[in-house]
Parts: C-alpha cells; structure tokens; sequence
C-alpha cells in the first residue's frame, strides 16, 4: 500500500486521457526521482495555467492578455479568417507557417443530438466579427464529422448574401480525425485545395 502522497499523485496523473494505473504509478515515480528545482517548476506550471490563461476577447484564442498576439499582429492577412473548432487547432496551423491570416476559435461544433446549438458554441460572436470586419474569405477548419459538416453548412448559410467567400478544407483529412493529429503535409494541401461552399449546396444538403 502506498503512502497516501504516493497514493494521490497517482490518482491525479489518472486525470489524464489514455493515463491507466501503471503509467500514473510510472508518472509518479518519476516524480519522486525529481530534484525540488523540477518539482517546483512542475507544480508552478500547472498553477499559473489555470491561474493565467484566458480566451482572447476577439479571437476566443488562449492567451496570457485580453488579447492574443496573433490577433494584435498588424502583420497578418486581414483578407482571410479561419474558423476552428479549439485552440490546438490554432497551433497546427500555425506550425505549417504557410497561413497568415487571422482565427477564431469556436466553442465546439454544433450537435443536435447532444443539444449543442449555434448559440452555445457563440457563433453569434464569429458572425459579428465578420460583419464588423473586412474579411475576403473565411476558412472553416474543423475536423470532418457530422457536427463538422453541420457547422460549416449553418455559417455558410448565415453569410449568404455578404460578398465573402467561404470554403473549407479540401478531402484528404480522415472522417473524424482531431485536426491536431493530422501530419502537416496532409493539413498544408488541405488548405491549398480547399473549396468554396455554395449555397446550392447548403441548401440541397
């Protein structure tokens, strides 16, 4: 029987996805075999994250300020949004280094059947943006499901009619796969073949 320290840290390493009894027992192990300088640093981390981290004002973006950097450069493409389904998604985009324009992130995807709707994942906010802003085309980057396909379909047809293209992804992304895990040369052509959506399609659908 572990000592009850022993015995909680490693029922806290099983909050993890995918983290059974054996490798929380190995996490906590490896723990133990820190020097205090790593600990610190360790504990420190998980603390100021949840202490620091907020969603940017504009882009829905993690963020230490109110505003993301992203969204404060005065460099990016103000031509071209690109709507994603969660900050992870901002990340692998942006190590392909190939996008330059701006995010936003929503708060999920629309699921009937779970009773998610548009205004519980504030499309209401991406809307707006988009008619207070100069954007030429929006990119809808969510990953390829159900709840994908009837997100991109609800702000296609909510833009209908504001002179702004809107496209998502090419084919090749995996039906259901997390954007984060798809490998960056599938993602790069994604986005380089992506198609526009029409509204005869939307509306066929």
């Amino acid at each position: 029987m572990y000592p009850r320290s022993i015995s909680n840290l490693i029922e806290a390493f099983k909050y993890f996805p995918g983290v059974g009894e054996k490798t929380a027992e190995r996490m906590a192990f490896n723990v133990l075999g820190m020097d205090k300088v790593q600990t610190d640093f360790l504990a420190n981390s998980i603390n100021n994250v949840k202490e620091k981290i907020k969603r940017c004002e504009i882009c829905n973006n993690f963020t230490e300020s109110n505003i993301c950097s992203i969204c404060e450069d005065k460099l990016r493409n103000a031509d071209f949004l690109c709507v994603v389904e969660d900050p992870k998604t901002v990340i692998s985009i942006e190590k392909l280094g190939t996008f330059h324009g701006f995010y936003h992130v929503l708060n999920g995807l629309i699921n009937n059947t779970n009773g998610i709707n548009p205004e519980d994942i504030r499309l209401d906010k991406l809307i707006k943006r988009i008619e207070d802003g100069k954007f030429k085309e929006v990119i809808i980057a969510v990953k390829p499901c159900l709840e994908g396909e009837m997100t991109a379909l609800y702000i296609s047809n909510v833009l209908n009619g504001m002179n702004i293209t809107v496209s998502r992804l090419a084919s090749g992304i995996p039906m259901g796969a997390d954007m984060e895990y798809i490998d960056p040369i599938t993602l790069e052509k994604a986005f380089d073949n992506r198609k526009k959506i029409s509204y005869n399609e939307t509306t066929n659908s």
